[in-house]
This record gives C-alpha cells, sequence and structure tokens, in this order.
C-alpha cells in the first residue's frame, strides 16, 4: 500500500511541476495593451493545468508558478519577475490563476471526467468558463483597488479586450486536453505498480 501512495505522490509532484513548467514558459508570451493589463497565453496553460491534474493539483501547480514568479523568475508576462508584479495592479490576474485552475480542474474532473466525450466537452467548458469568471472577478477587483479606477473602466480595460481570446484558448484546451489527458490516464494505469 505505502508503494502505492509513493507512487501516486511522486506522479502527482512530477505532473504539478509539468503543469508549472508550462505556464512559466507560455506566461511570458504576451502582447502589452493600453490599459496596463496584457494578453497573455498564460489562461490557456492555466486551464490545461486544471483539466489535466484536477482541482487541487491544478491549484498547487499554479502556487508553484506564482511563487517562482515572486521570488524574481521571469515567468510573469513580458519575461518579468518579482513581487512587485504580485503586488502591483496586475497582481490579482496573476493570483487568480490558482482559483481559475482549481475551478477548472473540480468542476471537470467532478463531472465530466468519467463522461461520453460530449459530455467531456461540456463540462470542460463549463469549469474553463467558471474558473475564468472567478479569474476576471478577482482580478478586476485588485485592479480597482491599486488603480481607483471605476468599475465599468476597469472591466473595458480588464475583461473585455479578453474575452474573444479566452474562448479560443478554451477551444485549443478542449482539442488539447482530451487526448492528452487520456494519454496521462493509460500512462499512469500502465504503469502503476501492483499492490
Amino acid at each position: 500500500m505505502s508503494q502505492h501512495n509513493s507512487f501516486s505522490n511522486t506522479r502527482n509532484l512530477v505532473l504539478c511541476a509539468v503543469c508549472a513548467a508550462i505556464t512559466c514558459i507560455l506566461a511570458p508570451l504576451s502582447i502589452p495593451l493600453a490599459g496596463g493589463v496584457p494578453i497573455s497565453l498564460a489562461t490557456f496553460a492555466v486551464m490545461l493545468s486544471g483539466v489535466l491534474l484536477g482541482g487541487s493539483m491544478g491549484a498547487v501547480s499554479q502556487l508553484i508558478y506564482v511563487l517562482l514568479g515572486s521570488v524574481g523568475l521571469p515567468v510573469f508576462a513580458g519575461w518579468t519577475g518579482g513581487l512587485g508584479n504580485v503586488l502591483g495592479m496586475t497582481g490579482g490576474f496573476i493570483i487568480g490563476y490558482i482559483p481559475c485552475a482549481w475551478l477548472t480542474g473540480l468542476i471537470y474532473h467532478r463531472f465530466g471526467s468519467n463522461a461520453k466525450k460530449s459530455l467531456k466537452i461540456f463540462y470542460m467548458i463549463i469549469g474553463m468558463i467558471a474558473g475564468t469568471i472567478a479569474l476576471y472577478a478577482l482580478g478586476t477587483v485588485w485592479f480597482v483597488a491599486i488603480t481607483g479606477m471605476d468599475i465599468r473602466a476597469a472591466l473595458a480595460a480588464c475583461v473585455i479586450p479578453f474575452i474573444p481570446g479566452d474562448f479560443i484558448k478554451m477551444a485549443a484546451v478542449v482539442m488539447i486536453g482530451l487526448p492528452v489527458g487520456t494519454a496521462i490516464r493509460r500512462a499512469v494505469y500502465a504503469g502503476e505498480p501492483a499492490v
């Protein structure tokens, strides 16, 4: 039994590290916008982490990412890093990656991971939408608190320009998440030691 638990823990740590690394690689790739919040590939990596790892482990992978950036590694948008980014006007979005991955993974794994393909996709999308709403809410409230901007202007700067791109990222997560998730499950079950 302890050998099985050790294998599961090692597997989960490796998958967490891989998803954190994917976020570290993709998040710096960004396009700056006039409002101060850049478009980046971070949310794609965050949602994919939730889909592949589930709620808790997806959130842990993003916590690792936030901690790596906070200590100065250049993993945030535009190859920046440091605690100033987390405490600055976009910090709510950076921290919001954690609940985004958690909600995405929680909803998908609770309701869709063992369902038929059409329901898998449905719950994956519902999970990503719920996670993105949490990300937008936390990030926008933080942005308003730091900048003093009114909520309408903040939504125009922080949310509305990102919605079309986030739906494209969700479609990409569905296309990648289903086969990769299946491959991971097959590899895990094929490699599990006998108990």
